[in-house]
């Protein structure tokens, strides 16, 4: 693959079997990602165990579970092309238990697909209050995904109705709004996943449509920025000690530059080392820049003295450890009610710590986020509010608005995706 053209991360979401899986596999295969004796494979699997119309969706569930259960459980990164861009694709599972990685798969994104049925029944459970469409767009939104193209799949099951398409765009268009996208700029694109129409080429079944085909809209996406002026931020995926080598955090370059021979302080940890050598996809590089995902060997470091969560900088402009922070946050799911006090897990970047709700400042109207209430004394599922967070442990957490990727995170609690948001102010802690 030619690595000159501008990489968009593409994390594709929207309701449990809506036809997420399907439509990204035939995608894959038409643009000729899938080489035909893999698919003949995948076809001969599907038909044996009498689940042919699944095959599209095996592409990318390659996972036995996952064809046993037919869900997307993990996430699963594959990568293709277009005319304009080189796409990392995220398929992020629609199926609630699996909202969690959804969340990685979104904080990661710089775009987003929403595939959405048109289906009888199917189109209504996903926009219904306990459906994941509507889900899955405010937590895309609130993730600050800003960029979206939505599909409306199965048309092949409403007999290519112009009438039930402009239906459901009308129900995912007010949603949108909602939240605060600007629906002028999201595409709208009528396909059939299974058989492919509007996918690549043009559906002669669909003549009264005019719009782009699905992989023409992902092409309307702009690029995304690569913030390379900003301060060095590497959040660490996993350290290891290579024999003759030394430390090597792997992680990826969020924001600014690493270059060989800099001097880098990992916090919280709050140790600090020389780069010996960095590598991408084992080649080495003098530089890295944002979106890479790099090794890099560290002098005066140990091994143990570092660890995934922490994130790494330059010197002169260390990573920020908060005391407190200030989010604005959408709960997610709660069976009663949160109130202060309340301690969930922080997820943020790489790094996890429990942390405390100490004050709910205001309730915002999820649609114009005007304040509803002033120092509420409780916040319930679906309310979007201003909360002042404590960690419990030292973690980095950074302003979303000078550091997006660091500033976005998610709380859970037993399992389930308490909420998510936004970090819009903190205070920093004093480092010993």
């Amino acid at each position: 693959m030619s690595s000159k053209k501008p990489h968009i991360n593409l994390v594709v979401i929207g309701h449990v079997d809506h036809g997420k899986s399907t439509t990204m596999g035939h995608l894959l295969y038409l643009l000729g990602q899938v080489d035909d004796r893999k698919m003949k494979e995948i076809e001969e699997m599907a038909k044996k165990m009498g689940k042919e119309t699944w095959k599209w969706a095996w592409i990318l569930d390659k996972y036995k579970e996952e064809r046993e259960r037919g869900l997307t459980i993990d996430l699963a990164y594959l990568k293709f092309e277009s005319k304009k861009y080189s796409f990392t694709l995220i398929d992020a599972p629609g199926h609630r238990d699996f909202v969690k990685n959804m969340i990685t798969g979104a904080s990661q994104a710089d775009a987003a697909l929403l595939v959405v049925s048109a289906k009888t029944g199917e189109y209504e459970a996903g926009v219904s209050a306990a459906g994941q469409t509507r889900e899955h767009i405010f937590l895309a939104k609130t993730m600050g995904i800003n960029q979206l193209v939505v599909a409306i799949n199965k048309m092949d099951e409403v007999n290519w109705s112009k009438e039930r398409y402009e239906e459901v765009k009308a129900g995912v268009q007010k949603l949108l709004r909602m939240v605060g996208y600007d629906i002028s700029k999201v595409p709208f694109v009528p396909i059939s996943g299974f058989t492919g129409d509007n996918l690549v080429e043009k559906s002669s079944n669909m003549p009264w449509y005019d719009g782009p085909t699905l992989v023409e809209a992902l092409d309307m996406f702009e690029e995304p920025p690569r913030p390379i002026d900003k301060p060095l931020r590497i959040p660490i995926q996993d350290v290891y000690s290579i024999t003759g080598v030394g430390t090597v955090p792997v992680g990826r370059v969020e924001t600014g530059v690493l270059k060989v021979g800099d001097v880098v302080v990992f916090m919280p940890a709050n140790k600090s080392g020389e780069v010996r050598s960095i590598e991408t996809h084992h080649t080495r590089i003098e530089r890295a820049v944002p979106g890479d995902n790099i090794g890099f060997n560290v002098k005066g470091v140990a091994r143990h003295e570092i660890r995934r969560g922490d994130v790494a900088g330059h010197t002169t402009n260390p990573p920020t450890v908060a005391d407190e922070f200030v989010g604005r946050i959408i709960v997610l799911y709660h069976p009663t009610a949160i109130a202060p006090g309340y301690t969930p897990v922080l997820h943020v970047h790489t790094a996890t710590s429990p942390v405390r709700f100490l004050e709910i400042e205001k309730k915002l109207d999820p649609r114009t986020g005007a304040t509803i209430e002033e120092k509420p004394a409780y916040i319930k599922q679906g309310d979007v509010a201003i909360v002042k967070f404590k960690p419990l442990k030292p973690v980095v957490i950074e302003k979303y608005s000078d550091f997006p990727p660091l500033g976005r995170f998610a709380m859970r609690d037993s399992g389930r995706t308490v909420a998510a948001g936004v970090v819009i102010d903190l205070k920093k802690a004093e480092i010993k």
